[in-house]
C-alpha cells in the first residue's frame, strides 16, 4: 500500500523564516502549501525551491484575519489530508514603547496576529483530527523576557501562545499535538526589514547581543530545524511545549 506524502500548511511561508521552514519540511519529505499576504513573487520563489526538492507545492494568498477566507483555504487544501499547520506569520512590528502605542495600533496587530492564528486553528482542527496532526506556532522569546518597545509583537504572540496551549490541552484526546518555537534575534524576516527601515541600527544590535548568552544572532535554518522536529513523529509525545531558539536570551 502506498503511504501518502504528508502535507504541511505554512502560513507566512513567503517570509524569511517561513521560507526556511518550507525548505526544511520539503527536505524532510513533506509536500507544502504556503501562504503569502502581499508578495506573490516571493511566495512563488519559495514554492519553486520546494518543487526542486522533489515535493509538491501550492501558493495561496491569505489574510488570516478573514475567517471566511481561512475556512475556504483549509477546506480546499485539506481534501488530500492536512498533517501539519505551521504558523510563521505576523505583521511587521514597529519598535514602540507601550506608553506610545495607540489602541488602534494594538487592535490592528491583535486582529492580524492573535485572531488570525485562532481562525486558522479553528478551521484546521477538524482536518487535523482526521490525520492526528500537529500545530507549530512561531512565537517570540520576548514573551518570556520582556524586550522594551516590543509590545506590539509580544502581546499578540502571547495570545498565540495561549491558544497553542489550549489546543494541546483540549485536542490531545484526538491525537493533535500543539507546540511552539520562540524566536530570539534571527537574521531574516522582520529583523532584516526593520534593519533596512532604520528601526534597528548597529548600536541596538551591539546592546542586544550582550543579552544573548551565546553572543550571536540566529539564522532562519535554526528555527526551521526546530519546527520540523516538532512536526515530525520524532516528537510524537511532545505537546504544549515551546522550544526557545534564541541563543539563551530568555534565561
Amino acid at each position: 500500500m502506498t503511504v501518502p506524502i504528508p502535507l504541511s500548511l505554512v502560513v507566512g511561508g513567503s517570509g524569511g523564516v517561513g521560507a526556511a521552514i518550507c525548505a526544511a519540511l520539503a527536505s524532510a519529505g513533506n509536500d507544502v502549501a504556503l501562504t503569502y499576504h502581499g508578495n506573490r513573487d516571493r511566495a512563488e520563489g519559495v514554492a519553486a525551491s520546494v518543487r526542486q526538492a522533489g515535493r509538491q507545492a501550492s501558493v495561496h494568498q491569505l489574510n488570516a484575519g478573514d475567517d471566511k477566507a481561512v475556512r475556504e483555504l483549509l477546506d480546499q487544501i485539506a481534501t488530500r489530508g492536512l498533517d501539519t499547520l505551521v504558523y510563521a506569520a505576523g505583521p511587521l512590528v514597529p519598535q514602540i514603547h507601550l506608553s506610545r502605542t495607540t489602541p488602534d495600533q494594538m487592535r490592528a496587530h491583535l486582529l492580524q496576529d492573535a485572531l488570525g492564528f485562532f481562525n486558522l486553528c479553528h478551521f484546521a482542527i477538524p482536518h487535523l483530527r482526521a490525520t492526528r496532526g500537529s500545530v507549530v506556532a512561531v512565537q517570540s522569546a520576548a514573551q518570556f523576557r520582556w524586550a522594551p518597545a516590543d509590545g506590539l509583537s509580544v502581546v499578540p504572540k502571547a495570545a498565540v501562545h495561549a491558544v497553542m496551549k489550549g489546543i494541546a490541552k483540549e485536542e490531545g484526546r484526538y491525537g493533535i499535538r500543539a507546540n511552539g518555537v520562540a524566536l530570539g534575534i534571527i537574521e531574516a524576516g522582520s529583523h532584516t526589514a526593520l534593519t533596512e527601515r532604520g528601526d534597528i541600527d548597529a548600536d541596538y544590535m551591539r546592546a542586544a547581543v550582550k543579552n544573548i548568552p551565546l553572543r550571536t544572532m540566529g539564522q532562519a535554518c535554526d528555527v526551521a530545524e526546530a519546527v520540523v522536529w516538532l512536526a515530525s513523529e520524532r516528537a510524537r509525545y511532545v505537546t504544549g511545549q515551546v522550544i526557545h531558539v534564541d541563543g539563551g536570551y530568555h534565561l
